[in-house]
């Protein structure tokens, strides 16, 4: 008696194999086309969302960055903008981190 292999799972010397060495394949490629539908695919349509928006930034927009701050872009250049948060105060934000342009007149309302 082995203490490794079990009696019970041990295989019997000319038995019967998988009728199709491929169907052990199935499971872990059914897997993988699951997970690239439910969570890649949409993963890269967002990216293409958000760098089509990050794209089109242009001054006057009125934008929220991911921090949550709020304000209008007084200038853009390649990587960085400046957004008028009040009167006459201006923060420097990374393009990227802009999450949502709104509409104009949004910040008179806040």
């Amino acid at each position: 008696m082995s203490f490794f292999i079990s009696d019970a799972m041990a295989q019997v010397e000319g038995g019967a194999g998988p009728a199709d060495p491929f169907l052990g394949l199935l499971f872990p490629i059914g897997l993988i086309i699951i997970l690239y539908f439910l969570m890649i695919r949409p993963q890269i349509k967002r990216q293409k969302e958000h760098k089509a928006l990050v794209d089109g930034l242009s001054k006057g927009d009125e934008v929220v960055t991911m921090g949550g701050v709020a304000g209008r872009i007084v200038d853009i250049g390649d990587n960085f903008a400046q957004l008028e948060v009040a009167d006459g105060v201006t923060i420097k934000i990374r393009r990227p981190s802009v999450e949502a342009v709104l509409p104009k007149g949004s910040l008179k309302e806040l």
